[in-house]
């Protein structure tokens, strides 16, 4: 499992007071890059080989300005050339929202899916959670 801390930036809020929903998904992307390191290490645009199929966010609790918030990431599914990535935002011991995105290992010069095999998926399987961790 990787794991992120997010500090909020003041407009990262709403006219509400909370941080507004459509941050999470900016923040979940930007704590997959540690996962997309595994596949471009310098996360160099031009050697991408994945694209996205799915993305799902459930907010749960309300976060707030002025208190980081931790991202944890996993695997939750590894298949033959996609897998889910599960996400969850924690802020003051609390669960404010979770997500799943799944990710498809993408050749975009032929134009279609490339199985995960060897070292790849050997890093991959190291992150592999069947079930939805513990709370902190």
């Amino acid at each position: 499992m990787f794991t992120r801390r997010v500090e909020p930036a003041f407009y990262d809020t709403d006219a509400l007071g909370h941080i507004n929903n459509t941050r999470l998904p900016a923040w979940f992307e930007l704590a997959r890059n540690d996962l997309f390191r595994l596949f471009v290490p310098d996360l160099d645009p031009r050697k991408w080989p994945l694209i996205m199929a799915k993305l799902e966010v459930e907010f749960s609790a309300e976060l707030f300005y002025g208190q980081d918030v931790e991202i944890r990431t996993w695997l939750s599914r590894l298949g033959n050339s996609s897998f889910t990535v599960a996400q969850e935002a924690w802020q003051g011991g609390r669960l404010g929202a979770r997500g799943h995105v799944v990710l498809v290992h993408y050749d975009h010069i032929e134009g279609s899916a490339v199985a995960l095999t060897g070292d790849l998926r050997e890093a991959l399987a190291k992150h592999l959670i069947d079930e939805e961790p513990a709370p902190a």
